[in-house]
């Protein structure tokens, strides 16, 4: 192996690649590990839109030269709004060829302590080992899909989560329920729907919740709504300050979080969900295969038959299921309830070990679990990093000082 590198960063989705333009203008030497913009290439539909809006949907870099503004002049063209999921899987490669441009593609397999517990060791798909004396976990969300018990025993052939799917066309002709009250769940069925499937969303919301009924332009807008525009009117604000939010009383910071994150539609989806039949206050109670075919028993005491059934029931963080940290490294990582908590930086109680993205909600809220959250993310990655090389540093020149005194006195 050759001399360590400063930092690696696992993961080349919008968190890696932030904090990659991030660390790289800090003057460290960093490496990117992962195939760029992976998840939203691989694991979402075409046709899909971003709930977020446009100033929410900017990669943070620090020059502020890669934003959507840019990417709008380098297409010459006005993006559309919402923004359609192609053109933001275009934006991410733009932005990787400027601020990553050599990212390694290959996956991790796994990454431990080295043999002095002061550094780390990364393997990679090919068994190449290499050294970081700093690691950040970007690895996004699809580790976490959350699957109910109730289907433990049904077969992807007749249930998957939604995240496993990047075209729902397959579905045409068939009969499709999409369990699920967010926005995910309503998306995929509108896609459904217009691509010929007889689909019926199953959800226990009691009504629908759309997003975006009060308006964030104009003066009302920016007192109701920051710019990130994560959580209801007001409490947006406070998320949008994640080192404010943590200092808050344990009980503000889950409500916000709750609230931040309650399940619900983009209100420019409900023209398309006009034909769509949306079951209110219904829970799924046992499902069983039938025929070929699902059954699904309800508690309202009815039973329906789907040819297929998309789980679209969200993530839950637990870093256990990132199968590349090795059992001696996840045991030092102090967690409550599979997250990490973290420190400045987004430093975890294992010395160098960072962690980006959803895994830290728990220490600085909702916005951590949104594209707008890179911004902080990765500035305060920057910070913290640059704060302990230039500490490091001052460290070496006393110790070079030292022993020059010494000398000297001889």
């Amino acid at each position: 192996m050759t001399r360590p590198l400063d930092v690696i960063i696992i993961g080349a989705g919008p968190y890696g690649l932030a904090a990659s333009a991030h660390l790289r203008e800090a003057g460290a030497n960093v490496r990117v590990l992962g195939s760029p913009m992976s998840f939203w290439i691989r694991q979402m539909p075409k046709g899909m839109f971003l709930r977020s809006p446009y100033d929410a949907s900017h990669i943070a870099d620090p020059s502020g030269m890669l934003a959507l503004d840019a990417f709008e002049r380098a297409q010459g063209r006005r993006l559309d709004r919402p923004i359609p999921l192609s053109d933001f899987i275009a934006y991410g490669r733009w932005f990787q060829e400027r601020g990553a441009p050599d990212v390694d593609p290959r996956r991790v397999a796994l990454v431990d302590l080295d043999a002095e517990g002061s550094g780390f060791i990364v393997t990679v798909e090919d068994g190449e080992r290499i050294e970081s004396c700093r690691i950040v976990v970007a690895a996004g969300i699809s580790a976490f899909a959350s699957r109910p018990a109730t289907f433990d025993g049904i077969s992807p052939e007749l249930a998957t989560h939604s995240s496993e799917h990047d075209d729902l066309s397959r579905f045409a002709g068939r009969r499709v329920a999409v369990i699920g009250g967010g926005q995910s769940a309503m998306e995929s069925a509108a896609l459904l729907h217009e691509c010929g499937a007889d689909v019926e969303v199953i959800t226990r919301a009691r009504s629908m919740h759309w997003v975006g009924r009060a308006p964030r332009g104009g003066l009302i807008g920016r007192l109701l709504f920051d710019r990130t525009d994560v959580g209801p009117a007001f409490i947006s604000h406070l998320v949008a300050h994640p080192m404010l939010l943590r200092r808050l009383p344990p009980a503000i910071q889950r409500e916000s979080t709750r609230r931040a994150l309650a399940p619900g539609a983009s209100l420019w989806l409900g023209p398309r969900l006009n034909d769509v039949k949306i079951s209110f206050r219904t829970r799924v109670i046992a499902a069983t295969r039938r025929d070929g075919q699902c059954e699904l028993r309800l508690d309202d005491a009815t039973a329906r038959t789907f040819d297929h059934v998309i789980l679209a029931t969200g993530y839950r963080v637990d870093l256990r299921r990132y199968s590349f940290l090795s059992p001696t490294l996840l045991a030092r990582v102090r967690c409550v309830s599979g997250l990490p908590v973290l420190g400045d930086g987004l430093e975890s109680s294992v010395r160098g070990l960072h962690f980006l993205g959803a895994p830290a909600m728990h220490s600085f809220g909702p916005l951590l679990r949104f594209v707008a959250g890179t911004t902080f993310a990765a500035r305060e990655l920057a910070r913290a990093v640059k704060e302990m090389r230039r500490g490091a540093t001052d460290v070496a020149d006393r110790g070079a000082e030292v022993r020059h005194a010494a000398h000297e006195a001889r």
